[in-house]
């Protein structure tokens, strides 16, 4: 298993939740529990953070193998993946404002509320040329067309394995087309958390309900790229006295601030139980 949060920000008590969660279904399996910097937002993402979930993971009890990966260190691996899935046909350079992104989809047959599913007729080469030339900003979308075309009958017969729930029927559609990396920043969350799963061998990721809807783009990705499917949990989110789940914006909720108010470890993880 692996527990990998991103260092903008201080660890609330949900992200205690799922690490501990993670932690202990390795425990119980006498698997191997990893640790994962997802810092691909270098502006965003700092080491005085970083250093302090090391310490609230610590404080919790928890221990992990050495080295910890830092996504900030491995852009030429989620690179290389970019141009896997150019080489499958399966991405296009989309170069539409958000604004325009929003006209299209209310065009779209169904109305508002769609999602974005690709322009209704590409741009040429040669106007893709003149706009790279030209510098201007774009990003990079896998096309959910072109991925079903290039899958064929595979892509209809992708599953996956929730534990607890059983095999669950892969359907990408409601998410349209996504973005997969931009022009300054030739990655996203969705291209590296595919590879590193697979890089490090994570059998079973567990993470939190609101990650569930991404598990169908994630299997996609696997299925284009060959890489192996691992099974899934999704754990229930944990919430607030107001009933909002915790956000790193709750300071008081934070693992240092309750650390520094003198909370047990042990208080906190009776909070988990049932």
């Amino acid at each position: 298993t692996r527990f990998a949060p991103s260092p903008t920000g201080h660890l609330h008590i949900g992200h205690a939740f799922s690490a501990w969660t993670a932690f202990q279904a390795a425990v119980e399996a006498e698997g191997r529990f990893i640790l994962r910097m997802e810092d691909i937002d270098t502006v965003r993402c700092k080491q005085e953070f970083e250093q302090v979930v090391l310490d609230d993971l610590i404080w919790l009890g928890l221990d992990w193998e050495e080295p910890v990966r830092r996504q900030s260190e491995h852009f030429a691996d989620y690179a290389r993946v970019l141009e896997r899935l150019c080489a499958l046909g399966v991405v296009y350079r989309c170069f539409k404002t958000r604004r325009e992104i929003m006209e299209d989809i209310a065009r779209a047959p169904h109305g508002p509320g769609e999602v974005y599913r690709g322009p209704v007729t590409p741009i040429s080469a040669d106007e893709e040329a003149s706009r790279i030339e030209a510098g201007d900003a774009y990003a990079w979308r896998l096309s959910l067309a072109r991925s079903r075309d290039a899958l064929g009958p595979r892509f209809a017969a992708m599953r996956y394995f929730e534990d607890g729930r059983g095999a669950q029927v892969v359907d990408p559609d409601p998410l349209g087309d996504v973005i997969l990396a931009r022009k300054d920043v030739g990655t996203s969350y969705h291209i590296a958390v595919v590879h590193d799963d697979a890089l490090q061998g994570i059998s079973h990721v567990i993470r939190g309900e609101d990650l569930r809807e991404m598990t169908p783009l994630h299997v996609l990705l696997q299925t284009l790229l060959d890489l192996p499917t691992p099974v899934y949990r999704h754990h229930r989110l944990l919430l607030d006295e107001t009933g909002e789940r915790f956000a790193k914006r709750n300071k008081s909720a934070t693992l240092k601030a309750l650390r520094e108010n003198g909370v047990t470890p042990d208080a906190l993880l009776s909070r988990f139980a049932g």
